[in-house]
């Protein structure tokens, strides 16, 4: 776990998703937080290939959340307009997750075929979600705060059917979510169940952000939007 930070909390926080994810906007919308979504563009590949070979899984996963947050920070910083109030004080979210089975690290399948390869090994079996998460508190563009960790839940796989793994691949579904399934979507038809946070397995963990957001001096429930709106 890392953190650093060097100010208070004050109203008006903005939260930024550094995330096109719908699932991780719909988590943080279902909880009360209507975030400013700015897609990040980061080559995960290349920062996961410029890490050191013992890198252990979850530091993958938390240095490429931190890549995609910064990226963000950094967009903010040229973009935004002071003078104007934007982005006064705010807080750049980026997280990533993979599928840790039998030591190995598996992203998106993003063809048919790999998903269906993955599936293979998965079936019937359990492995480890990971997912790496990155705040950075920022004031007028400036980085002044930033904390990063792994949450890791267990995911216990059903054995679906030959057909029913046809339909799901066919669905697409599969080919863009980490892990070949997803749990809010068609793909919890194969979860028997889970050990660890659920929102995680989504792609954002509320419980480890809310500790996140308290060590850069934010409080979770002031990024709440007001009910009356």
């Amino acid at each position: 776990m890392t953190a650093v930070t060097e100010t208070n909390a004050v109203p008006g926080t903005t939260f930024v998703l550094a995330s096109q994810s719908p699932a991780r906007l719909g988590v943080l919308r279902n909880a009360g937080v209507e975030p400013v979504v700015r897609v990040s563009h980061v080559d995960e590949d290349a920062v996961a290939a410029a890490l050191p070979a013992d890198t252990t899984p979850d530091r993958v996963v938390i240095e490429l959340a931190r890549a995609k947050a910064r990226e963000i920070a950094a967009v903010i910083a040229a973009e935004a307009d002071p003078a104007a109030g934007e982005f006064t004080d705010s807080v750049v979210v980026g997280c990533d997750s993979m599928l840790l089975v039998d030591g190995r690290l598996q992203g998106k399948p993003l063809t048919p075929e790999v998903a269906r390869a993955r599936w293979a090994e998965m079936a019937g079996r359990s492995a480890d979600l990971l997912t790496g998460h990155c705040v950075l508190r920022l004031r007028a563009g400036e980085i002044v705060g930033e904390a990063a960790d792994c949450s890791s839940t267990t995911v216990h796989f059903a054995k679906p059917e030959p057909e029913e793994l046809d339909a799901y691949i066919a669905t697409g579904e599969p080919l863009q979510v980490a892990g070949s399934f997803t749990l809010d979507g068609l793909g919890g038809w194969f979860v028997e169940r889970i050990e660890g946070d659920p929102s995680s397995v989504i792609g954002i963990g509320l419980p480890l952000v809310r500790r996140l957001l308290a060590q850069v001096d934010v409080g979770a429930t002031q990024l709440w939007r007001d009910p009356a709106r």
